[in-house]
Order: structure tokens, then C-alpha cells, then sequence
């Protein structure tokens, strides 16, 4: 019965180091913005009903997800609620870099564009008191087709 009682306590401490290893990940979340967007998805003529994950090159489900490497984001095949025929691609990434400013620098000891999403996000360092900026994002509103 001992043996037993060493690998349930041994599994307990792997356990624990692996939430302890997410906490440290989550401890840059503060610095992480995530731009989310609808866009139409692909859709390839012998997979109706199937939205179309380029970067894989394959089809998935609606409700599926995937990851958008080797661009750091990933995406979702949403049914169209309005239109049932139509796939929307829920895609969520990182969004635009910041305007270019001479007191802020890419943190590449911190950056990491082999993560998974959103870890492979640029983190950005700037020097005491100064912001990083960002371009205005305009909502387009849908076509009708």
C-alpha cells in the first residue's frame, strides 16, 4: 500500500508544479490584449457547412477551434445565428503593433513567438512614465449581400 501512497503524492507534486508554472505564465497577462473579430470564414464548395482553417489546411466543425500558426492567434468556426448557411470565423489575436515610439522597445527576453496563444504576443517595455500608443481600430459594419 506504501508504493501507492508515494506515486499519489508524487503525482500531487507534478501537479502542483504545473499550476505553480501557470500562475508565473498568467503573471503577464496584464501586458496581453487580445483583439477579437468576426470576419466570413472559408468555406471550400465540397465541405459546405465547414469553415475552411487555412493555416492548417483543413476543415473544422462549427463550435471548433485552431491555432493560427505561424501567426500568433487562433480561431473559431461560429454558425451565423442571422444566417444559418453563412460560417463566421471568430478570429482572436494579438491586434496591431503600437505606433512606433523611441522610449518603448521589444521585450524579446520576454516575447516568446513560439508560444501558444496568447503568450506569442509582443511584449513591449517602455521607459518610466511612458505608454505605448495604438492605431485607432475602425468598426466596419457588415455587407448585405
Amino acid at each position: 500500500m506504501k508504493p501507492f501512497l508515494v506515486i499519489v503524492l508524487a503525482l500531487f507534486v507534478c501537479i502542483a508544479a504545473q499550476d505553480d508554472k501557470k500562475n508565473k505564465l498568467r503573471s503577464t497577462d496584464s501586458e496581453i490584449k487580445i483583439y477579437k473579430r468576426l470576419i466570413p470564414a472559408d468555406v471550400l464548395r465540397d465541405f459546405p457547412g465547414m469553415c475552411f482553417a487555412s493555416t492548417r489546411c483543413a476543415t473544422v466543425e462549427p463550435g471548433k477551434t485552431w491555432e493560427l500558426t505561424p501567426f500568433c492567434g487562433r480561431s473559431t468556426c461560429v454558425q451565423n445565428d442571422e444566417n444559418p448557411s453563412k460560417l463566421l470565423e471568430l478570429v482572436e489575436d494579438c491586434g496591431p503593433l503600437p505606433l512606433a515610439n523611441e522610449k518603448c522597445k521589444l521585450d524579446t527576453e520576454k516575447t516568446n513567438k513560439t508560444a501558444l496563444f496568447p503568450y506569442c504576443c509582443p511584449i513591449f517595455t517602455c521607459e518610466s512614465g511612458v505608454k505605448l500608443e495604438y492605431p485607432e481600430i475602425t468598426k466596419e459594419e457588415p455587407k448585405q449581400e
